[in-house]
């Protein structure tokens, strides 16, 4: 049953080298072992949350947290080629690829005390993950460069658009996987895939996870990108960055519509700090953390706290009248790897066009 967001309380293969990943490895395993290390793999959007909230977790346990940070394709990947000599500890990431890591033993059976203030939707039966950062996927654009915003997949199609749109990599960011799961639950699978077809022309470049997208924004390089609501506004308010998040309806007149797309969060199997990885899960998921996730325009996973301050009115102007959707995320992962072919084969087909943009190493 759909409902209004209005009124409630972003990110596959991985195209490092063999050598490269090798020594990227080494470098962190030799971090991640040292005493008093904890490895957090994370999807990107939530740097700022972690700068407030990370160093009291530090003097408070006496360690340091190692924080890696990749689209969330990339960090299950990583933690996948890792399985058999693990380096993280923890991961945060997006569906469907945390269900992706639970499904293959990446992550462990874990319960933690928050989980029982967090909702069972919200969390898988066997304690593998949980909802860490509540969150819905949004489009974005430059409002400095698009004056009439798009209210519709159809918009997106306009000559206007033509070579100044750009979305994440749905083989590896969780972000560019949503553009492929609202297109097709708004239109049905084939017609889905149809219009993503169409739209290819349209789109300049794909990005490898989805962050960098609002600095191509703000830059005026790309006039529309996918997001995530969380990322945007705080990339627009903290950042700095000229960009508004907005929501599409399937057609002209239609109600805007969007689905929750969450930061997850877990235990790595066999992970290398195995008490301290608890330690930061209970952590994060604990009241006074949660409580500041409104800081960077999220929204809290438990659900004894509420959602408060100027930035949470921010959040819900923002949603205000959108249509939320549910969605079977083990249904989606089931058929993760036949839609990533598929986006391949029928929309990028032989096209000549960069797929894994990055930022540049500064």
């Amino acid at each position: 049953m759909s409902t209004g967001i209005g009124g409630l309380a972003r990110r596959g293969g991985l195209a490092l080298g063999v050598v490269a990943l090798a020594l990227a490895t080494t470098s962190l395993s030799s971090r991640a072992h040292a005493a008093g290390v904890v490895v957090l793999y994370t999807a990107d959007g939530l740097e700022d949350f972690y700068k407030s909230v990370l160093p009291a977790f530090e003097r408070q346990n006496g360690v340091r947290v190692e924080t890696v940070t990749a689209g969330s394709g990339e960090v299950v990947n990583r933690a996948t080629i890792e399985k058999d000599s693990p380096k993280a500890d923890v991961i945060v990431t997006l569906p469907p690829f945390v269900q992706k890591a639970a499904n293959t033993d990446i992550l462990t059976p874990y319960t933690s005390p928050a989980d029982a203030h967090i909702p069972v939707a919200s969390r898988s039966a066997d304690g593998r993950y949980r909802t860490f950062v509540d969150n819905y996927f949004s489009f974005a654009i430059n409002p400095d460069t698009v004056k009439t915003p798009p209210q519709s997949l159809d918009d997106l199609l306009k000559p206007e658009f033509a070579g100044k749109i750009a979305y994440s990599n749905p083989a590896t960011a969780g972000d560019g996987m949503a553009v492929v799961l609202l297109s097709t639950s708004l239109l049905g699978e084939d017609q889905g895939f149809a219009f993503l077809k169409k739209l290819e022309p349209s789109v300049k470049f794909h990005t490898k996870g989805t962050g960098y997208l609002d600095v191509l924004l703000s830059r005026q390089e790309i006039s529309a990108a996918n997001g995530d609501l969380q990322m945007d506004l705080a990339d627009a308010a903290g950042g700095g960055l000229s960009l508004q998040p907005i929501f599409l309806a399937a057609h002209d007149g239609g109600k805007p519509t969007t689905f929750a797309l969450p930061y997850a969060i877990g235990l790595v199997t066999h992970a290398p700090h195995d008490a301290t990885g608890r330690k930061l899960i209970d952590y994060l998921l604990s009241v006074p953390v949660q409580e500041k996730v409104a800081d960077v325009y999220g929204l809290p996973a438990r659900d004894d706290v509420k959602l408060s301050g100027p930035n949470a009115a921010t959040v819900e102007k923002a949603t205000a009248g959108v249509v939320l959707i549910p969605v079977d995320w083990v249904k989606v992962a089931a058929n993760q790897a036949a839609w990533t072919q598929r986006w391949k084969s029928e929309v990028i087909g032989g096209a000549d066009k960069p797929l894994a943009v990055v930022k540049p190493a500064t």
